[in-house]
């Protein structure tokens, strides 16, 4: 057990851990600035993947949005548990895509195998395959060693797609909510109080929120 003090006593061990918090959201936001800064590179590569619909390319993931989230789903012979949690914890794409930004999985395991496990799972996030391509190994998601999981993000200017940013490992932790995908792209929230990009629409915040069928 921790250390057992009064209210005020508590309130106050409170306040000032307070600061600290601000501190440290301040330098996310500072940091998430930095990102929506950082620069892209272009995928010139054709790739294929397997949805529900048959063969289709990197930009038809973009289901006709300017941003695109793709997470590396470890799946090549069977479900990853950590990944299976990940996707638990995904909000409801919905949000993301009020902002013009669409959210995918992507896998080794041929699609039948993929779409069984989503409907066992009963998630609703568009699920494609790369088997047959080399889209994983070129996107850090095989090594030498076997899979990797991970989250790229993508941005298009009309069929031209960019890659802005990737991250893996301990930098996966930092995912789970909407707001937190979101901070991870070249746009972002798109709210005014942030430090954007000249190009990206801003509008207030809380006023854009939906529930997820109102859209």
């Amino acid at each position: 057990m921790n250390k057992i003090v009064s209210e005020q006593e508590w309130q106050e061990a409170l306040e000032a851990f307070r600061v600290k918090e601000k501190e440290h959201t301040r330098a996310r936001d500072a940091l998430n600035a930095e990102r929506r800064r950082l620069p892209m590179t272009e995928v010139t590569k054709p790739y294929t993947f397997t949805g529900p619909d048959g063969e289709l390319g990197l930009l038809d993931l973009f289901e006709g949005r300017k941003q695109l989230l793709l997470y590396h789903f470890m799946f090549a012979e069977s479900p990853c548990t950590g990944c299976s949690m990940m996707v638990d914890n995904m909000g409801h794409s919905a949000h993301v895509q009020a902002r013009d930004t669409s959210r995918v999985l992507v896998s080794l395991a041929p699609y039948p195998k993929l779409q069984a496990f989503k409907e066992r799972m009963g998630w609703t996030l568009p699920w494609y395959s790369s088997a047959g391509s080399e889209f994983n190994r070129d996107f850090g998601a095989t090594r030498d060693n076997g899979e990797m999981f991970g989250l790229s993000v993508f941005i298009r200017d009309g069929k031209r797609v960019f890659r802005s940013y990737h991250t893996t490992l301990r930098g996966a932790e930092y995912l789970g909510s909407n707001f937190s995908y979101l901070d991870l792209t070249p746009m972002g929230r798109q709210e005014e109080w942030e430090d954007s990009p000249d190009y990206v629409p801003q509008t207030p915040p809380y006023q854009w929120w939906r529930k997820h069928d109102e859209y």
